[in-house]
């Protein structure tokens, strides 16, 4: 079996493709990188004519080293043509005015997660028959919002795997935790914890770390995964969106073969982004990728700075997924641009770690320099909501504003005539208060009834995922503080023991 996957802070740890999706995060604590992502040659007529689903044969096919092609075909099937997705593609791409919006919350639970999290589930149970294994999986899954859902509707009731969700009690909206909280399946379980997201990311990370508790799992034949963009099979299906975006603008006509456009992307933990890096590694035609912040801008200093410095004032945003201080993905940035140097990127990790920031070398940012990085405030992503609503009757949630105010903001400042794309992360009726209120104003109706009254003043429809959800009875009660999530992964694991005896 190929082994192609290495840790980013030790090319000694090497895994493949189905080692990596499986264990999610490295032993080391670093993330799994594919060591031949800059040998792939994918020739660009491969894509012409091509639906989704085939373009992602084509970039997984390059990528899953160990996986059958009928294995990669029948994954496809499963996530993006079995029902699961609104239209007959997974995403949808619309111009509005001089822009295009791509649109990535057509699926289950309404936010691009869905595009990973539902083709994940089969990576992993392809992975398990590839590694000849009997264990089963324990998934531990941090969210600033849209990922907790995504991954709990990708993994229920999928045999011999189980999933423990942790989200910040009070940093996400009240729709995205509903969401989680009426999640069915005997094998999932949601926490809120007392504390950030940063809190919750930091915990799941030091359980997935704990040797101790890890040799005790094995003794059980369970292992620990993450079905956070930390896991290399989350980020991969991200990849894919990037190329069909591209060869859908040449299909329009919008574009020429080669011509290179710009995305922009509204992002915290970096993992959306660093996609769309790797598509250009892989041959995709980008000039800029315009990394769009909330207030916590620790992003948008780094790229203007080479700094990265997490000793800041936390904000709790209308943009909840972007309220992240430690932006994981990064780290396969560094180790990409730094010529592949894991013992650069274990001392940069390090000292974030132990300072809580790190300053990454003029010779580092230089070879980042297809970024572009700005930020919006909550009264600036509020106007953006209102602007374009007003100008075109188009809906954005929080994040895209972001996004579009980054844009425009660019915009003013380089003049730059490249076609465009932003990548739109979630339905707006995910966000329906603040929605609602950037464009008619306060009310103290509650959220529920807000998402009706915003559909029936802006003529458009709530999603039917979301659609009376008020009305669904929450099967998850779980608390905790962050200090004690290590014994709520214990007591919930008593539990699937005792469910199976």
């Amino acid at each position: 079996m190929k082994k192609a996957y290495n840790s980013t802070r030790s090319k000694d740890i090497n895994v493949s493709a189905s080692q990596g999706i499986l264990q999610g995060l490295a032993p080391d604590g670093g993330l799994f990188v594919p060591n031949f992502i800059r040998d792939i040659q994918l020739d660009p007529t491969k894509f012409s004519g091509k639906n989704y689903g085939e373009m992602a044969e084509v970039i997984f096919a390059a990528f899953l080293n160990d996986f059958s092609e009928k294995q990669i075909k029948d994954a496809i099937q499963g996530a993006y043509y079995s029902g699961k997705f609104e239209e007959k593609e997974p995403v949808a791409l619309k111009k509005i005015k001089d822009r295009f919006f791509l649109e990535l919350f057509h699926g289950p639970t309404c936010a691009f997660k869905d595009m990973a999290l539902t083709i994940l589930p089969y990576f992993m149970v392809e992975s398990i028959k590839n590694m000849k294994s009997d264990n089963k999986i324990l998934i531990l899954t941090a969210t600033s919002g849209d990922t907790g859902k995504a991954a709990l509707e990708g993994f229920a009731n999928v045999p011999d795997i189980s999933i423990i969700v942790f989200y910040p009690q009070d940093g996400v909206s009240t729709i995205q935790e509903k969401q989680m909280l009426t999640q069915a399946g005997d094998n999932t379980c949601v926490v809120g914890v007392n504390g950030n997201f940063d809190d919750t990311q930091n915990g799941v990370k030091e359980i997935l770390n704990d040797s101790q508790l890890a040799k005790e799992l094995e003794k059980s034949n369970v292992l620990f995964s993450s079905a956070n963009s930390i896991n290399i099979g989350r980020l991969l299906p991200q990849v894919v969106y990037y190329f069909y975006s591209y060869y859908e603008l040449l299909k329009r006509g919008e574009i020429t073969a080669g011509e290179k456009i710009n995305f922009v992307v509204p992002t915290g933990n970096f993992g959306n982004i660093l996609a769309g890096y790797y598509a250009s590694l892989l041959g995709l035609p980008v000039n800029k990728l315009i990394c769009a912040s909330n207030a916590n801008k620790v992003l948008t200093d780094f790229f203007k700075t080479g700094t990265y410095d997490r000793n800041r004032e936390f904000y709790k945003t209308s943009s909840p997924s972007m309220d992240i201080l430690i932006s994981s993905n990064l780290e396969r940035l560094l180790y990409d641009v730094s010529g592949s140097d894991p013992k650069t990127v274990s001392q940069l990790m390090e000292e974030l770690k132990d300072q809580g920031n790190y300053q990454a070398s003029k010779a580092l940012m230089e070879k980042a320099d297809l970024f572009y990085a700005g930020t919006a405030d909550e009264t600036q992503t509020a106007q953006s909501i209102k602007n374009i609503f007003d100008e075109t009757h188009y809906l954005m949630d929080p994040h895209t504003a972001v996004a579009n105010k980054v844009y425009e903001d660019y915009l003013k400042e380089t003049g730059d005539p490249t076609k465009t794309v932003i990548v739109s992360t979630a339905s707006p009726y995910k966000f329906g208060r603040s929605v609602y209120e950037s464009i008619f104003g306060p009310s103290e109706m509650d959220d529920y009834a807000l998402l009706d009254l915003l559909a029936q003043k802006t003529d458009t429809s709530i999603p039917l995922p979301l659609k009376d959800l008020d009305k669904k009875e929450n099967k998850h009660h779980n608390q905790c503080e962050k200090a004690d999530m290590f014994r709520a992964v214990l007591s919930f694991l008593d539990q699937q023991v005792e469910k199976h005896d």
